[in-house]
């Protein structure tokens, strides 16, 4: 695997110019409300549709979450766009020994509470249109190996234009709890309730 090399000064700057990109993009990011417990660090799993979502959880760690960013990328990507190493990116290579590394890896980094983790459970990318999510059992074997406090948090990011060239970005974020307090057919079921919750209140959404 290839383990981060985060670096707060390149991060920082990297926040701030991918904020200025994603206004340029984007007509609006609306984000949920949501206040992270104190003393704990933060599983963030996302939801996973596009080319954007990555960033969106750059974002979300920056500057609503207020935790430092590392990401979990496959292996061939992660080569590709080795800048993103400096931003907090590690590597997994799903079906190969080093997986488990990379999964006891991101548990690590995760007994730290400064530290947010994000990681696409669905592995693939996924219509934002879906009504399940499915999780992998990586997750599974992530959790389990966290001993720090942390708390596990669902971002739900889902597109509509309404009267706008642009599209807008809503990010639904849902507590999941604290890493151990569910089993993990629980924790499934409770990120499918919380996605499904998502998709009603994307209908009322104000525009």
């Amino acid at each position: 695997m290839i383990p981060a090399r985060r670096n707060d000064l390149f991060s920082n700057w990297f926040a701030k110019y991918m904020r200025y990109r994603m206004r340029k993009a984007f007509n609006r990011i609306v984000v949920t409300p949501f206040e992270p417990k104190a003393g704990h660090s933060v599983l963030l799993l996302c939801n996973h549709f596009s080319w954007w979502d990555g960033f969106f959880g750059n974002y979300l760690a920056y500057w609503h979450l207020k935790r430092k960013l590392y990401i979990m990328m496959q292996h061939d990507h992660l080569e590709k766009r080795m800048l993103f190493n400096l931003f907090g990116g590690f590597s997994i290579e799903k079906g190969t020994r080093e997986m488990l590394r990379s999964l006891h890896y991101a548990a690590d980094l995760l007994n730290t509470p400064e530290n947010l983790v994000v990681v696409f459970p669905q592995g693939e990318l996924i219509s934002n249109h879906a009504t399940n999510v499915g999780i992998e059992k990586g997750i599974e074997r992530l959790i389990k190996h966290i001993k720090g406090p942390c708390q596990i948090v669902y971002s739900c990011t889902l597109i509509d234009y309404f009267e706008s060239l642009k599209p807008s970005a809503f990010i639904h974020l849902f507590d999941c709890g604290v890493a151990g307090e569910r089993s993990f057919d629980q924790l499934v079921q409770h990120i499918n309730n919380c996605h499904q919750q998502a998709l009603k209140d994307q209908i009322k959404v104000d525009h």
